[in-house]
């Protein structure tokens, strides 16, 4: 039977983490449908404009990612994330004044896409590192997996509602829900009671001189470049962004322009489609203790390298279910991927380097997100946008080798959490995984 006393509902402190979560995963799904259909509808922007808004929100995952990870392993990590939650209210909540005020400008969703990619890199580094601060190891599972619901649900719901709603209020005010969201989320994070460990004090008699921001960089990402479980993950990961991005970075341009969907429908589809991320959530647990870790992965990445195929070759008849089709597959695979992998990295992770290793994955995963949309943005303008469809649809099918041809396939479950006093080289420090190993 299980423990119902280590319960995570029974848990106040993840509650309110994923109370908070929840309800922001929910307001950003006005925003990811209102920007584009913005930038679309009512700017009537080129091909190439509407590629480079979806760049610039990615841009600062380049060029902050690392620097944000040093920050968040100097610093507590509750501060930074109610930081990073007020201010993408505020720069959110500058678009619709804008636009009541007739002075809304591509420009300024630019503007406004840099500035939450930068508060949104903070936020993520900081917030898969703070998670194992709440919850114990054995936890990790259960937690991401719970706060991956909330992401399912709003999946599924949120892009139908948002629909809904754009229809009704347009979508510059429909984003003013999102900038409420963020305030909600700011709010039950703050209200969390539980103490973070303390930041260890560097010691100049013991250790010698503070490292410099660039050597800290650097332990990063040794850790991830240089572990046999990270390593593959995150080539397998980028090679699905980059790809998918191409794809993902016109999609809605190209649903409303070339195959002629409003809103409404678009909404829904992708609300039907994002069943998959549901399910992929609440079952995920059950799977991976069936199949093993390992296993899950190789499933996963092989589900969400097929994702974009059925839009490339759908006709116009058929265009609303292979939408459906292939946002199921990017979500249930891309779910049960997330939840394994995140565990994963927590658990073989020092807490001391989490947010460094965690800034260096984002840093090498996301950052082949502006590739994928610049490149689709330009091929978009170029080639047209199905035959740019096409180009990433079949790229992403080799995103799952990687990860099938390593040790990971081996995994059978998460290993022991690995000492916070461990050497800073993974060749030293992670043979916890070895434990795991079938």
């Amino acid at each position: 039977m299980p423990d119902e006393s280590r319960s995570l509902l029974r848990h106040p402190d993840f509650v309110k983490l994923w109370t908070g979560e929840t309800v922001s995963e929910f307001g950003s799904q006005v925003t990811q449908l209102a920007l584009p259909l913005i930038a679309a509808t009512v700017l009537q922007v080129t091909a190439f404009e509407f590629g480079l808004l979806n760049t610039v929100e990615m841009v600062p995952f380049i060029l902050l990612s690392l620097p944000a990870g040093v920050w968040v392993d100097r610093l507590r990590r509750r501060p930074i994330l109610v930081v990073a939650d007020l201010g993408r209210a505020v720069a959110i909540g500058t678009i619709p004044v804008a636009f009541a005020l007739n002075a809304l400008t591509i420009w300024q969703l630019y503007v406004v896409g840099a500035v939450v990619g930068c508060f949104t890199v903070f936020f993520d580094v900081a917030y898969q590192s703070y998670l194992p601060s709440i919850v114990d190891r054995d936890q990790l599972v259960d937690g991401n997996a719970k706060l991956q619901i909330s992401q399912s649900a709003s999946a599924i719901l949120g892009p139908g509602l948002a629909g809904v709603l754009i229809g009704i209020v347009r979508a510059p005010f429909a984003m003013t829900l999102d900038a409420l969201s963020y305030l909600w989320s700011a709010a039950f994070v703050a209200w969390i009671r539980r103490p973070e460990p303390p930041i260890p004090a560097h010691d100049e008699t013991a250790d010698g001189p503070k490292p410099t921001m660039r050597a800290e960089i650097a332990t990063g990402l040794r850790w991830v470049t240089g572990s046999p479980i990270l390593r593959p993950i995150a080539a397998s990961t980028g090679t699905a962004n980059l790809f998918g991005q191409i794809s993902n970075g016109i999609f809605v341009l190209y649903l409303v322009r070339e195959r002629g969907l409003p809103a409404e429908a678009i909404g829904l589809a992708f609300s039907i489609g994002s069943i998959g991320v549901l399910l992929a959530a609440l079952a995920t647990g059950a799977i991976t203790a069936w199949l093993g870790v390992g296993r899950v992965l190789v499933l996963g990445s092989i589900t969400f390298s097929l994702e974009w195929l059925a839009v490339a070759a759908a006709p116009d008849a058929l265009i609303l279910p292979a939408t459906v089709v292939s946002v199921f597959l990017g979500g249930f695979g891309g779910v049960a991927w997330n939840i394994n992998q995140v565990s994963l990295r927590q658990a073989i992770t020092p807490p001391r380097l989490l947010g460094r290793v965690n800034a260096s994955m984002r840093f090498i995963v996301w950052g082949t997100i502006p590739v994928g949309l610049m490149i689709g943005g330009t091929l978009g303008s170029l080639i047209g946008l199905h035959a740019t469809i096409w180009v990433g649809a079949l790229g992403g099918l080799v995103a799952f080798l990687p990860v099938t041809l390593s040790q990971v396939r081996t995994i059978r479950a998460i290993p022991e959490a690995a000492a916070d006093d461990a050497a800073d080289e993974p060749g030293e420090a992670s043979d916890g995984p070895v434990t795991g190993i079938l």
